[in-house]
């Protein structure tokens, strides 16, 4: 594939017009030290503090500066979502406005992604200037990340990232899976997963974004995004598998009860008045719900117009 331009930055913000101007001056600044071309694509999240305008009057004498600007504030994953759709770059870099990634990775990332041949580079802030409140939770993620998508990172949530473009290409965003887009590489194909130590430093200007739902969110999104990577063209294997277990443990429990009653000990009381009859009873049903689940699962995909979208690297025809 044919790229015009050597990196494409994507730079998500809301609410950061201090930040802005000095951000670019500093990307610009390695840019033209080492000789890149490139584009730096803003996303206005919906700022209301007049962060577009500087984005405005920097495209006036900066040709490299593109932006987009939602109506309201909608999120980061679909900031950088459509970020993605827009860049052309060879490499796609992504980091935060408020000044806490450094541009100065810029070239040890790209050659990571070019020379290493790294499909997805992700940063790792080993000395972190967070308080308490962002950081633990930022561990436990990590800590439970690691563990269901094999994908051995300290941070997954570090902005601070690089990609090929056909990675950016293949996957889609939506609700805050920013935090996981190499567990959404992986599972699109592309594992050549590496990390750099990168340079953290602490806030300049305004508020930090982080809230109070990224503690129920994070979790949920991390079970979505594994769940979809494995199970997203075939929900009967796991629903059904499940379902089925369930159920034969039940029925087999209760043929035991029957049999017990009717063959060994004749004279204890009613099937009907054990709790083991009502657990194995609760099992089955469980069981026929799960499957029930898989089953309808499975007549939504195939009635999907995604069903049949597979990602195709080459093609001879």
């Amino acid at each position: 594939m044919n790229f015009n331009i050597d990196i494409s930055i994507v730079v998500p913000l809301y609410n950061e017009v201090e930040s802005i101007p000095e951000l670019f001056t500093w990307i610009k600044k390695v840019m033209d030290e080492n000789h890149f071309t490139y584009e730096v694509m803003f996303i206005d999240d919906g700022s209301k503090d007049g962060s577009w305008n500087i984005v405005e009057n920097l495209r006036v004498l900066n040709p490299e500066v593109k932006g987009i600007k939602f109506q309201r504030n909608y999120g980061k994953s679909a900031a950088l979502q459509k970020g993605f759709e827009a860049v052309i770059g060879r490499v796609v870099i992504t980091m935060d406005a408020d000044l806490q990634d450094s541009p100065d990775e810029i070239p040890e990332l790209y050659q990571m992604i070019t020379k290493d041949d790294f499909d997805v580079v992700s940063g790792w802030k080993k000395k972190r200037f967070d308080p308490l409140t962002k950081t633990i939770p930022t561990k436990l993620y990590n800590w439970a990340a690691r563990r269901l998508t094999g994908i051995y990172l300290h941070d997954f949530n570090c902005g601070l990232k690089a990609y090929k473009n056909e990675v950016i290409k293949s996957i889609e965003l939506y609700g805050d899976m920013h935090r996981y887009i190499p567990p959404l590489a992986k599972f699109a194909g592309f594992s050549k997963i590496g990390e750099k130590v990168v340079q953290h430093q602490s806030r300049k200007y305004g508020t930090t974004k982080f809230g109070l739902n990224r503690f129920l969110n994070g979790p949920l999104d991390l079970l979505s995004v594994v769940f979809m990577g494995k199970f997203g063209k075939k929900p009967m294997h796991f629903f059904g598998a499940i379902g089925t277990l369930m159920f034969f443990i039940g029925f087999g429990f209760a043929i035991y009860l029957g049999v017990e009653k009717l063959f060994i000990h004749k004279s204890a009381k009613l099937i009907a008045q054990r709790t083991e009859f009502f657990i194995s009873l609760a099992a089955m049903i469980m069981g026929v719900q799960f499957f029930l689940a898989g089953f309808l699962a499975e007549l939504s995909g195939r009635n999907s117009a995604t069903r049949n979208h597979y990602l195709i690297e080459k093609t001879i025809l």
